[in-house]
């Protein structure tokens, strides 16, 4: 898998997400075997730029490459200006996010909300691939509403524009993330353009993984949601396709030490406070139907200091190596 001149180690991409995809995140899941990983989506808004926030997402300090930032927006030249930006920040590809289903982003004609508008999509592509000397992406879905997918007529203007790779959610954004992504519609574009494909939606196991790709016949596919608390997916699939035998689950020893890990890189890189905070997501996350994770999580919640939430992640994985050397979910 290539995008432009970079060589993946291979075709399992980290779908961008919005709070999730953070340096930390990132990280973590390229140590499990990702070939790649996309920011979180940051703002073009340039005022937005210094927030706190935004410093946050454009952090790439250390970050195995090749680094890729995420941009939404819906002015052709502030995206335009925020690739360039992102470049001389560290970017070394561009993506850019015409798929976000979120109210808030398609109120400002951004995201998946961009699929209403040929003409603007067009001249957002090929702004933001002039601006920049390195490989420009494209995240998108089937198109707006059931019914009016355009995505063949979208693909055909990324790869004239020279968008080095198109990702594809196989949903419309009325779909939001309800029923089944669509694969055949990926597969047609696939067969379409001579570009990259990456298939994305509803990837939550190495059978799934390589189903979509043998369905869609993309060159990649990217997963998100399936990998919040369970990085190490990547790892599971990666054995998968190269031997077509299932790895046993992780040891609880393990996956102890591995968020342990990710609890210490979260509170380094956002501090006390919004390090606590922050970091209780991945907690659920991680613990998410294991054996009593409800009430664990319950008093999770109620720790406000890193050093009493690391007790309390430690005492819980104590009691779940006392019942089984291995995760077992219920």
């Amino acid at each position: 898998m290539k995008i432009g001149s970079y060589t993946l180690d291979n075709n399992l991409i980290v779908a961008p997400m919005a709070g999730v995809t953070d340096r930390p995140f990132r990280t973590l899941c390229k140590h499990f075997g990702a070939g790649h990983a996309v920011s979180e989506m940051m703002s073009v808004d340039a005022t937005l730029y210094a927030q706190k926030k935004s410093l946050y997402r454009a952090d790439f300090d250390g970050e195995l490459t090749p680094i890729s930032a995420q941009i939404a927006g819906s002015e052709p030249e502030m995206l335009a200006e925020a690739a360039r930006y992102q470049v001389a920040n560290g970017a070394q590809i561009v993506d850019i996010n015409m798929g976000c289903p979120a109210r808030k982003v398609c109120r400002k004609l951004a995201g998946s909300a961009l699929l209403q508008d040929e003409d603007l999509v067009k001249r957002i592509l090929e702004a933001v691939v002039s601006a920049v000397d390195v490989p420009v992406t494209l995240k998108t879905r089937l198109g707006y509403v059931n019914g009016e997918e355009n995505i063949l007529r979208v693909a055909d203007m990324a790869q004239q524009a020279g968008i080095a790779a198109l990702a594809i959610h196989g949903r419309t954004r009325e779909q939001m993330y309800t029923g089944e992504a669509r694969y055949e519609l990926i597969r047609e574009v696939k067969r379409h353009v001579t570009i990259p494909i990456i298939a994305n939606g509803d990837i939550d196991s190495p059978q799934k993984a390589k189903a979509v790709l043998e369905a869609t016949g993309a060159d990649a596919i990217m997963i998100g949601r399936a990998a919040q608390g369970r990085p190490w997916i990547f790892r599971e699939i990666a054995h998968y396709l190269q031997t077509g035998e299932l790895l046993p689950p992780p040891s609880v020893a393990e996956i102890h030490a591995v968020l342990l890990g990710h609890l210490d890189d979260l509170y380094q890189f956002y501090g006390e406070y919004s390090g606590c905070r922050i970091a209780r997501k991945h907690i659920a996350w991680y613990t998410n139907g294991l054996h009593d994770s409800n009430a664990f999580r319950q008093a999770m919640y109620a720790q406000d200091s890193t050093a009493g939430q690391e007790r309390a992640v430690d005492a819980y994985f104590q009691m779940l190596l006392a019942r089984d050397e291995r995760l077992s979910y219920e």
